[in-house]
């Protein structure tokens, strides 16, 4: 059942515009405290000398303020809208209690303008994570309401240089502001998604870190775009990769790779006394995002840059043969198979949908609301979802509340060492996310392509 306004109104979560004063953390309850204010702002997205973009923002900053906790402490989040427009607020790869998920119209309802929200929750996995706008998230994750969210482990590598670098891209106009004719575009949302002609890190077009001559850094990178897979190249330096999606994976040398929309990649890198660069291959432009420059002035490293040891793998569930199995066939969009679809109880032919409903996407069958249950399932049951990607579009899968193990037709040995929360599926790929159902709520499943998820692809599991 839904939560509503009416009766969450008097929860303890709404709050007070006391409650964002702000408060100095306890060491007795091990509790960090911040606010954050979603209201427009400007920044400078494009090169020196141009305006100013108009944006919305938390706290006045374009990412948002980076929330660093240490593993097992609680977050405690005095929200406050100053927007004109509802929103909320999701923590993306976190496993949160339900009530927590910021999920309008599912978990809580939507926080008014000029109203508060307190989220509240224990953080137990460290890892790199963020956070960003989920009510009407294709436009408010596209005009800048979104930041990071660090959990530091007991057991995290030593490095000389902890560095987060969110990249976006943003489609301007000539005046170098948000394209807004564009905006709910339904070419967009029926092919890729909203892709942008601009890209930053941390807001900045070519960013720029300083570290020290000989240094060990430990580079986290989140793919805060609506759509665009970044195709990121590393030179000047080797990245070992040691994270995905905030858990640890084996060990492996990278130089090219690929993240999707809303999926992270940590790197440890050894840097010289020469530049490292980070460069976007994913459009016809080889496009310079990053720039991290040794300075003699900030002195030497320090950090022994010895071989590392994996740790904290966890294994896939040896015993799959009473997991609960749930087909979910992907299907729609631009070039797609699918001829009609149900919406709202009815069924409907997809010109109708596309046309009137602006509607273009389906699993089995049925354009997905809040409404549209996959399943319910019992808590602590393993679960595969069968997910058939029978569309001519890649799509970032992610699913809330919990990660998952993937096995998938694009790979021979057919077992991967490394749990994710959003998993890039290719045209026609094949694919069994597997998962413990050991959060109990109500959870989407949908494609991190914001303009596809809003356009019908999505779905609600249960556990129960």
């Amino acid at each position: 059942m839904k939560i509503t306004r009416r009766n969450f109104i008097g929860g303890m979560a709404v709050t007070s515009l006391m409650d964002l004063v702000p408060q100095v953390s306890s060491a007795k309850n091990f509790e960090t405290q911040k606010n954050i204010i979603a209201g427009p702002g400007r920044s400078l997205l494009m090169d020196p000398g141009d305006k100013l973009t108009n944006l919305w923002l938390y706290n006045g900053s374009l990412p948002g303020p980076e929330l660093r906790i240490n593993e097992g402490e609680n977050l405690n989040i005095h929200f406050r809208n100053q927007l004109t427009v509802p929103t909320t607020i999701h923590w993306h790869g976190v496993k949160v209690p339900n009530a927590m998920d910021g999920v309008a119209g599912l978990t809580q309802p939507a926080v008014e303008p000029d109203e508060t929200f307190s989220y509240k929750f224990k953080v137990s996995e460290p890892g790199t994570y963020w956070y960003h706008a989920h009510t009407m998230g294709w436009e408010q994750v596209a005009r800048g309401l979104y930041g990071a969210l660090i959990v530091d482990g007991i057991k995290d590598f030593k490095v000389d240089h902890d560095i987060t670098m969110m990249v976006d891209d943003w489609r301007l106009d000539k005046d170098g502001q948000i394209d807004e004719a564009s905006m709910g575009s339904l070419h967009d949302w029926a092919h890729r998604g909203r892709l942008g002609n601009w890209l930053t890190v941390n807001g900045k077009s070519q960013y720029k870190r300083s570290v020290k001559f000989n240094s060990r850094i430990r580079l986290r990178l989140i793919n805060a775009a609506n759509a665009r897979i970044l195709k990121l190249e590393l030179t000047g330096g080797v990245g070992l990769q040691v994270s995905l999606d905030g858990n640890p994976s084996n060990f492996t040398s990278v130089s090219k790779f690929e993240i999707a929309p809303a999926q992270r990649i940590d790197l440890i890198v050894d840097v010289g006394t020469k530049p490292v660069l980070l460069h976007d291959l994913s459009s016809r432009e080889k496009i310079l995002a990053g720039i991290i420059e040794p300075r003699s002035e900030l002195g030497q490293g320090l950090v022994n840059r010895g071989i590392l040891e994996p740790s904290g793998l966890k294994g896939i569930p040896h015993n799959l043969n009473n997991a609960i199995r749930l087909k979910v066939h992907m299907q729609g969009g631009a070039m797609g198979n699918l001829s009609q679809a149900r919406f709202k109880g009815e069924n409907h032919t997809i010109r109708h949908l596309a046309r009137v409903e602006k509607k273009v996407w389906a699993f089995n069958g049925v354009v997905g609301t809040y409404e549209h249950e996959l399943a319910e399932v019992a808590r602590g049951k393993v679960v595969i979802l069968e997910v058939f990607n029978d569309t001519s579009w890649p799509h970032a899968m992610h699913l809330h509340g919990h990660d998952f193990w993937i096995r998938t037709s694009k790979r021979s040995n057919n077992h991967i060492d490394v749990k994710r929360d959003t998993y890039l599926m290719s045209p026609k790929e094949k694919a069994e996310l597997i998962f413990l159902a050991d959060n109990p709520g109500q959870w989407l499943l949908h494609c991190h392509m914001l303009e596809h998820m809003a356009s019908g692809m999505v779905a609600v599991i249960s556990v129960v």
